[in-house]
């Protein structure tokens, strides 16, 4: 008896011990759709969301083959739109990995002001910010505009820049908006076909840019690719791939 019982518990712990070693080599499923190899539209849950009641151009997003790799071609002109990954991912410790470059930039964007406020190329992470940590006015906006589109609107977001002109590092409000900050990662016109890699703690950036307003990293709700140029009237042409979010 002792005999089987010894036998079953070492055939337990050899089973155990291989259930372990696979489950940390077999590969877990991305938590954002991967672009697939073929075809030119994105593949649900990706769509493309606008303005409330929007009746200016959207922004262009198509999939291409770019430098012997799969991309998001992203243009705009006159037009406003992103293309949205919608999650709900309560575990805030990781990392958003992507690689862009930008091919024609907005030259006449200001970020600091109303009639300049577009972006050539912005990766942007939705958080789920209760609505009571939101300062009081602020507040009452954004319970109006939840009333105005169907698309869930996030208390908080954070948008990943290319700017033509902010140096690195800046950080500042949406013009129209506080909900949403920008942190500009590159700057400036680039090489011709150069590449940018970028990864960020998202989690460490909430903190840095909303860290005033909740000291707890809400729920990452969606991730979003855009462009935007109807307030210069300008016309952009980037391009991101890779784009990974990953514990």
């Amino acid at each position: 008896m002792a005999t089987r019982l010894s036998g079953f518990v070492l055939g337990c712990g050899a089973w155990a011990l291989w259930a372990l070693v696979h489950a940390q080599v077999l590969p877990q499923a991305p938590l954002l759709t991967p672009f697939p190899a073929t075809g030119d539209h994105p593949p649900a849950p990706w769509h493309v969301a606008g303005l409330p009641h929007q009746k200016k151009p959207f922004t262009r997003f198509m999939l291409a083959d770019v430098d012997g790799r799969r991309a998001l071609r992203v243009e705009a002109e006159s037009s406003y739109g992103n293309l949205v990954h919608p999650l709900m991912l309560t575990e805030t410790g990781v990392h958003l990995a992507w690689q862009w470059r930008v091919d024609e930039l907005l030259t006449d964007a200001n970020l600091h002001e109303k009639n300049g406020d577009d972006t050539a190329l912005k990766v942007c992470v939705f958080f789920d910010l209760p609505i009571d940590r939101v300062p009081f006015f602020e507040r009452q906006l954004l319970r109006f505009a939840r009333t105005q589109t169907p698309e869930p609107l996030p208390g908080a977001t954070i948008c990943y820049v290319w700017d033509a002109h902010l140096p690195a590092g800046t950080a500042l409000d949406n013009a129209f908006t506080h909900r949403v900050r920008y942190l500009v990662l590159e700057s400036g016109a680039p090489q011709p076909h150069q590449w940018a890699h970028e990864r960020r703690d998202v989690a460490a950036d909430f903190t840095h840019l909303f860290g005033a307003e909740s000291p707890e990293v809400p729920p990452i709700v969606g991730v979003a690719v855009g462009a935007d140029a109807d307030n210069t009237h300008g016309h952009s042409l980037g391009h991101v791939a890779d784009l990974l979010l990953a514990h």
